[in-house]
């Protein structure tokens, strides 16, 4: 027994002598981002110093903390003609400290991440700032987004995620809910929007629900910022003068918030069909379950314009701070002096049980379980996150349908590849496309794939 005993000691001590620690690169002023990426290892850490980069980042390995030794000095720059900042696709990634600017698609976004932070970062423009996707158990805390044609940030698709202590400001959107589950949004600066806050069920999409999150402690006040998102967008028909839009949304509670000076409506709950969304037989586009507890409604909806206004002038006057379409069911609010609700009267009356004041967290205990993808995940995501933001299947959108790529190229997925990583411009029509060459040969080849054999809608 003794011998035995001796052999594990010895074999502990050489598993500790041969583990290998995680390292930290640093990137100097100069240097590319990208290149510490490639280099780094599962775990390790990439510290990257005071200066301006003009790069893209794709981080595909898992664990990696990418972080400005100065906040808001490390400087990303898309110079108005890349597409994409930071993309990560690998687990447990944290992106921390940077300002982003310059860039015409996702400043930051995660796709398919799971375990990610992104804290404490300054985006500046985009089409979104913040993006994550089809992730679990995620956190964006202590950022700065303004300037977007979109969302400032927008949390698509994905499950267990905090929202909190962010300012959004000068966006289409400031914050955004769409399609994702069991998620929470607090202590948020939401100002000068078009709309404050989103939470939208999107018809069309792979996820076919959205449910259970919690609005509470947030400042929204001051959206009515004229709508500059591009007409193609869905985000062209949101109205402006919205502190809270609620569309399709299920079980959501909006508790302890200050709603302010928002000119259309306070808070809007209202069906995808009324919003004029596509059908989609597998959503359901009415409401359900909207709990909206004790709010501070300061000067709400005294100038409704557009559809608002439309929709508000049977009534014969304005200054409503909660709206509803009144379809839906198990709606409920609490009595409070002085806030004037229309499409209300079959809501019912919240009880003290259904408050979210306490609500700390929606993120997981411990981290979500998460494999590696294959080739073929990672084709997937990329394509999702990189390609769709200027390609449809069978429509024109910033660049030519999916359809006509794959009627040019066939079955010749190296030829696309090579197009993909450094584009050379063929048609005077379209946009030419931003070099792709910074996602790496096995990615673009994984994208190429996906695109010439599987995408089919």
């Amino acid at each position: 027994m003794k011998k035995l005993t001796c052999l594990v000691a010895l074999f502990a001590a050489y598993s500790l002598s041969t583990t290998v620690a995680a390292a930290e690169l640093t990137v100097k002023a100069g240097q590319s981002i990208q290149d510490s990426v490639k280099k780094a290892k599962d775990g390790d850490t990439i510290l990257v110093e005071p200066g301006v980069y003009t790069e893209s980042i794709y981080i595909d390995k898992q664990n990696i903390t990418l972080k400005s030794t100065r906040k808001g000095e490390a400087v990303l720059d898309g110079e108005n003609k890349r597409n994409d900042g930071i993309i990560a696709s690998g687990h447990g990634v944290v992106i921390d400290g940077f300002m982003v600017k310059g860039y015409k698609g996702n400043a930051i976004m995660t796709q398919g991440s799971n375990n990610f932070k992104i804290i404490n970062n300054e985006v500046s423009g985009a089409f979104y700032a913040i993006f994550p996707q089809f992730g679990k158990n995620g956190l964006v805390q202590g950022n700065e987004v303004y300037g977007c044609e979109d969302a400032g940030i927008y949390v698509g698709m994905s499950d267990n995620i905090n929202v909190l202590d962010n300012v959004a400001h000068g966006n289409v959107m400031g914050l955004e809910f769409e399609n994702t589950r069991n998620a929470l949004m607090a202590g948020n600066k939401v100002y000068n929007n078009t709309a404050g806050i989103m939470l939208s069920l999107i018809p069309g999409l792979p996820v076919k629900d959205s449910q259970y999150v919690v609005i509470r402690d947030n400042e929204v006040y001051d959206n009515n910022l004229k709508n500059f998102a591009p007409a193609s967008s869905i985000a062209a028909g949101v109205p402006s003068g919205l502190g809270i839009l609620v569309v399709g949304y299920d079980d959501a509670t909006i508790e302890n918030n200050l709603i302010k000076d928002n000119q259309g409506i306070g808070i809007f709950v209202v069906d995808n069909v009324t919003f004029g969304m596509a059908d989609d037989p597998k959503v359901d586009p009415y409401p359900d379950n909207a709990r909206i507890m004790k709010n501070t409604f300061v000067n709400n909806g005294e100038k409704p314009e557009g559809l608002l206004a439309d929709f508000i002038a049977p009534a014969g006057r304005v200054g409503f701070e909660v709206v509803s379409t009144g379809k839906g069911k198990g709606h409920c609010s609490v009595k409070q002096e002085g806030v004037d609700m229309l499409g209300t009267n079959r809501w019912g009356v919240c009880d003290s049980s259904m408050s979210k004041a306490d609500y700390k967290t929606a993120m997981l205990d411990k981290p979500a379980p998460s494999e590696p993808f294959s080739a073929e995940q990672r084709g997937r995501l990329t394509y999702l996150a990189v390609c769709t933001g200027c390609h449809t299947y069978s429509s024109v959108l910033h660049g030519p349908s999916i359809q006509s790529i794959q009627a040019m190229y066939g079955k010749d997925v190296n030829a696309l590849a090579k197009f993909i990583a450094n584009p050379v411009r063929k048609r005077t029509d379209f946009a030419e496309m931003p070099p792709q060459a910074y996602l790496g040969d096995e990615t673009i080849k994984a994208i190429s794939h996906y695109i010439l054999n599987d995408v089919n809608q």
